[in-house]
């Protein structure tokens, strides 16, 4: 620890928030690191501003290189469902990195994390651990075209899958057609394989199944959507695409990266009681640690290596130190289930209570919800494009100067946790007739 960081007092917000020392630590950043952040959306872009470097969290509420505290809404981009520095996920995670932080070889652990995964889904008859969300829907699909022998994914405009090459597209000339990259350095070729649809439309795959007769391996969808914002699935959205898949011999691949152990134990299968052929985790299984799952239907999983001619492999994947903190996190789940999720629902209902008392359309299930600038909570991306970014940044600019850390773009999803206390929700509201109030006046 050096002086500066000695020196800082952790406390409530003042008035004027104070930003030297993440402007400071931000201007390192840019010196060494692209663009001065690991990940785009921290940059502060579409939002502007000065990012603040976290120093430390506990419970609902993080505090930045100045001393700022914040209420956070972010949660690590969701997986710290029961709060920052859980006490039970920590002294798991301190444990382990005693035992050795990494073998390359099998422990128990990652036995029992993958029955307390199938124990919560049961439809993930064979269970294989990874590092990362990315990780975990790359290799799904690439067991799906092994499986089914076809090339073709079907993915929806405005769900995000990680950044792959072959999902970092969008939607070229009608729904028919393949997409073009949505990122330098992705060849043409990858996009080709991809086929576009409309979220909250099984017309659109409809048609595309019909456009390429027994050439579709898969459907990959967020069976609630969290990357164009929280778009719920409508009606009998998901149902319709299991039927779709199982009359086109394809399969359906659910994205439970950040639905997974957090609408529902079992995610939005149980939630939605639709079964996919395979699934994705991340987040919460692993704790706030770099960990992530892939498997479903035994027949499919059988194709993966060492069993199949599906290679996969990752020397940290099943490390023991992410492996004990999600066990930690999944067992609190499973003994707390009762307690927890009906809280974690009254939660988010109580701030989609206070967008709605501001006049603001909100996209909620469950713990995860976003606030949308525009007339109505969209129903899929081409809605959710037309929201007002400006007043939106307007917003996020006044909630963080008000102590509430929410994520720095429309499109993303605020997380509410088991840690989150009702004194801090009641506060929250108050800054989000607030902030909503800013964003009219611009």
């Amino acid at each position: 620890m050096n002086d500066s960081q000695k020196s800082v007092h952790f406390g409530k917000n003042t008035a004027q928030r104070r930003t030297d020392n993440s402007a400071a630590l931000f201007e390192r950043a840019k010196a060494v690191i692209p663009g001065g952040v690991n990940s785009p959306v921290r940059a502060y872009r579409a939002v502007g501003g000065t990012p603040p470097f976290i120093a430390r969290g506990e419970g609902d509420t993080i505090y930045d290189a100045d001393g700022n505290a914040y209420t956070d809404y972010v949660m690590s981009w969701g997986p710290l469902v029961l709060g920052h520095a859980r006490r039970e996920v920590v002294a798991a995670v301190q444990a382990a990195a005693e035992r050795g932080t990494s073998f390359g070889a099998p422990t128990a652990a990652e036995v029992e994390l993958a029955e307390e995964i199938r124990a919560a889904c049961p439809h993930m008859e064979l269970v294989r651990l990874v590092n990362s969300g990315t990780e975990a829907t790359m290799s799904a699909i690439r067991a799906a075209r092994g499986f089914t022998g076809r090339d073709l994914v079907v993915k929806f405009a405005g769900c995000y899958h990680g950044h792959s090459d072959g999902l970092l597209v969008k939607a070229g000339s009608g729904c028919l057609t393949g997409a073009s990259p949505d990122s330098a350095g992705v060849p043409a070729a990858y996009a080709n394989c991809t086929l576009v649809a409309e979220y909250n439309s099984a017309e659109s795959v409809s048609r595309l199944f019909a456009a390429n007769p027994n050439q579709i391996a898969c459907v990959i969808v967020e069976p609630v959507a969290a990357n164009m914002g929280v778009v719920p699935p409508q009606g009998n959205f998901l149902r319709e695409l299991r039927r779709l898949c199982d009359e086109n011999g394809a399969l359906l691949i659910f994205d439970e990266v950040i639905t997974g152990f957090r609408v529902a134990r079992g995610g939005a299968a149980e939630l939605y009681g639709v079964k996919p052929d395979l699934a994705a985790y991340g987040k919460i299984v692993g704790g706030g640690l770099p960990l992530a799952a892939y498997g479903g239907r035994r027949d499919v999983m059988e194709f993966v290596a060492p069993l199949g001619p599906v290679y996969q492999a990752g020397t940290l994947s099943g490390n023991p130190v992410a492996t004990a903190a999600g066990l930690a996190a999944l067992r609190i789940l499973r003994k707390g289930k009762a307690e927890i999720y009906p809280a974690l629902e009254e939660k988010g209902a109580f701030l989609e209570k206070a967008f709605a008392e501001a006049g603001v359309p909100c996209g909620r299930v469950g713990s995860v919800l976003t606030p949308f600038f525009a007339e109505r909570a969209p129903q899929n991306y081409a809605e959710a494009a037309k929201c007002d970014t400006k007043k939106f940044a307007a917003y996020f600019r006044a909630m963080l100067d008000a102590g509430e850390y929410v994520a720095p773009s429309q499109f993303e999803g605020m997380f509410v946790s088991f840690a989150h206390t009702r004194e801090h929700l009641e506060r929250t509201r108050e800054h989000i007739l607030a902030a909503a109030e800013a964003a009219r006046r611009g």
